[in-house]
């Protein structure tokens, strides 16, 4: 160890003894690494800093597109709001989401306006039983070319778009459904041995019916947890069904202006990605996901009867990547813990897998989520 006193330092040796000696001889070489060293670093702190205001402008500014945003779905579409948050959430997470509602509540309205607002191409493919895979990848169809031989050409699906809503995709049979999850999951197509990417941004809807079960094809669970989110649309309330009523029986509905082009999406993104997650925030991301899986010892002992198979890492993911939207959305710069609890019941409702005691108890899945959330706050 050394102490500097002026010119001299003394170096203090292992049995004690502090034995001086001059520093004159090292000086100009230590001055000159530190110099070098503060430049270095003045360097890299103003570099970093212009980094850091740059990513401040860019969340205020999507803030403020989000907040035109709702101002523009509000021409249209009446009420939703958590909706809306969380589809908007899931299209700058990279994301895919499941709608579960009752017919007429306005899903397939909700977004093809979303896309509209987006300038971005929609697709709405309406899944029956007899649906083909080709019927939604698109196929090879041979074509007569003037002065040659005749060819084939590939003739692109409904799956070629930014937006892609599958309608009641549990109507159609497990290969027409296998078919999307390549392009939700790879983004890109294969057919006939030649590969097509599809362009980005990418942006997957599906909805379900909960009422009608009968001739459908329960999607497997590998293919649920492709979903970012589960999404349940409920009914309006009074108020907004009057308004709805209101607005729908008069005259044209009011144009929508367009605020965003794929390649803003595309920025807003990469931003969510950039966006800080402190070390606590990860921690509770997994410890709430580990105690879904009841072979864990994480599980509480109330959960283990209700609950067959738990959330994989991929909720934990889901979890965080959704943390960071939406607190860019709501112009902050860094996840906080309340995030990942809001985002619990959409991200993990599909993943967390009941026993048939649970369903013969009349509890559902999101009734074990707000229950674990609801614990660990209090723990907290």
């Amino acid at each position: 160890m050394f102490v500097l006193a002026g010119d001299v330092a003394h170096r203090v040796g292992g049995n004690g003894c502090v034995v001086p000696f001059r520093a004159s001889d090292r000086s100009s070489a230590i001055v000159d690494r530190e110099g070098e060293w503060g430049e270095k670093m003045a360097e890299r702190q103003q570099r970093e800093g212009v980094v850091a205001e740059d990513q401040v402008a860019a969340v205020d500014e999507l803030r403020s597109t989000y907040e035109q945003l709702k101002a523009e779905l509000a021409k249209i579409v009446v009420g939703q709001e958590d909706v809306i948050e969380h589809l908007v959430i899931t299209l700058f997470a990279r994301g895919h989401a499941l709608l579960m509602g009752v017919p007429g509540l306005a899903k397939t309205l909700l977004i093809s306006t979303l896309a509209r607002t987006m300038s971005l191409e929609f697709s709405r493919i309406q899944f029956t039983p007899d649906l083909m895979p080709m019927d939604i990848t698109g196929t090879d169809i041979l074509q007569d070319v003037p002065g040659e031989k005749r060819q084939f050409e590939f003739i692109k699906g409904p799956v070629f778009a930014n937006i892609v809503l599958a309608d009641e995709i549990n109507r159609a049979p497990a290969k027409t459904q296998a078919a999307l999850l390549e392009a939700m999951q790879e983004h890109k197509v294969t057919v006939m041995g030649e590969t097509y990417p599809l362009e980005a941004p990418y942006f997957v809807l599906a909805t379900q019916n909960p009422i009608e079960q009968e001739g459908t094809y329960p999607l497997p669970e590998a293919q649920l947890d492709r979903f970012m989110f589960l999404i349940e649309v409920d009914y309006p309330d009074r108020d907004e069904e009057i308004e709805i009523a209101r607005s729908t029986t008069g005259g044209a509905l009011p144009e929508i202006a367009p605020l965003l082009d794929a390649e803003r999406v595309l920025f807003f993104q990469d931003l969510i990605r950039s966006v800080p997650v402190p070390q606590h925030v990860y921690e509770y991301a997994v410890d709430l996901v580990r105690r879904t899986r009841p072979q864990l010892d994480e599980a509480p002992s109330w959960l283990k009867p209700l609950v067959g198979w738990g959330a994989g890492p991929r909720a934990v993911q889901c979890l965080i990547l959704g943390g960071k939207a939406r607190a860019a959305l709501d112009g902050r710069y860094m996840v906080q813990v309340d995030d990942i609890a809001a985002l619990a019941v959409p991200v993990l409702t599909h993943r967390v897998i009941t026993t048939f005691h649970a369903e013969s108890e009349g509890v559902h899945s999101t009734d074990v989520i707000r229950r674990l959330v609801e614990e660990m706050e209090q723990a907290a």
